[in-house]
């Protein structure tokens, strides 16, 4: 069996195995530090909201403290809103954006909702600018009390006192052209599978939930961001990474069967956010505030809706 010729691990139609995992996670170099970048942004945050660890992770030399900004007098009578970012680490404006929403605009909203909100769930993948885990396995994709990520775990294990009191999540993400270059790729090799190549698209979209339309929405969420930033057109096929376009900027996805992050709560009203960095159109500074944005249509629809929870 020959080598891959798309990716420099691993052998063509064969999963990895250990071996292949630990020459894959030799590659991985911190590049950014969780502990200077986001732990002092939620720590400052802790006068006005219950700043919990929900978890830690212990990998190899690596400790990390899994945090979470909660409304200090949190209400039942209330709805709740769950924010998350870095669930895959490298995706920056996720983690930013959550911050930043929390700094300049969660205040807007006291006493008519709760919020929940985790900036970081995969801190080893945020320093290396990786969408996978120590243990090159994607959070994302494993979103159940039994899955294999520890970091999506403990989040699932954080919401299980709060279930039912959720009107609404957003999971902030980005699509990068290191999507294609790398992650893309090293998942095929990992999997044994072949690569396939694909297409970036140029803006921001949102991705619904296939067993929970809800597209009024979805299209007051991107009516606020493309105020921001511009939202990403269908493809020659009227698709976004190989998904039909629904409506404008919105694809979905069967986000509970595929173990996905924006499933987690079993809120009305759920939606992913996918931002993107690379576009010439897009400054680093559009990309967290279009995060800001969506998080506030998507609360803001909620409450005009009735808070009506799932």
């Amino acid at each position: 069996m020959s080598a891959n010729s798309f990716y420099p691990i691993g052998t063509a139609g064969r999963p990895w195995g250990a071996a292949e995992r630990a020459q894959w996670r030799a590659r991985q170099q911190r590049l950014r530090r969780y502990d200077v970048l986001v732990m002092p942004r939620a720590q400052a945050l802790a006068d006005r909201f219950d700043c919990i660890v929900y978890g830690t992770l212990d990998y190899d030399d690596d400790h990390y403290d899994l945090v979470a900004l909660r409304s200090r007098n949190w209400n039942p009578a209330l709805p709740a809103v769950l924010v998350t970012g870095g669930v895959h680490g490298y995706e920056t404006s996720g983690v930013m954006g959550a911050l930043q929403f929390m700094e300049t605009r969660a205040a807007n909203y006291a006493d008519r909702v709760n919020l929940l909100v985790v900036p970081c769930v995969n801190p080893w993948g945020f320093e290396r600018i990786n969408r996978w885990n120590r243990d090159a396995v994607d959070p994302n994709r494993n979103f159940r009390p039994d899955g294999p990520a520890r970091e999506s775990t403990a989040l699932l294990e954080l919401l299980e006192p709060l279930r039912g009191q959720f009107v609404a999540h957003v999971d902030l993400h980005e699509t990068t052209d290191s999507d294609e270059s790398e992650f893309r790729p090293a998942l095929a090799a990992r999997d044994g599978k072949a690569f396939e190549p694909g297409s970036i698209p140029d803006g921001f979209y949102l991705v619904d939930d296939t067993e929970n339309l809800q597209p009024a929405f979805q299209q007051a969420v991107i009516a606020a961001v493309e105020r921001v930033t511009h939202i990403a057109p269908a493809d020659a096929r009227g698709e976004i990474i190989g998904s039909p376009v629904l409506a404008h900027g919105v694809i979905a996805y069967p986000l509970a069967q595929l173990g996905l992050c924006a499933a987690i709560t079993g809120a009305r009203f759920t939606t992913t956010t996918e931002v993107y960095p690379d576009s010439p159109r897009a400054t680093a500074e559009q990309c967290n505030d279009a995060q800001v944005a969506a998080v506030c249509a998507a609360i803001d629809f909620a409450l005009a809706d009735g808070g009506q929870r799932g």
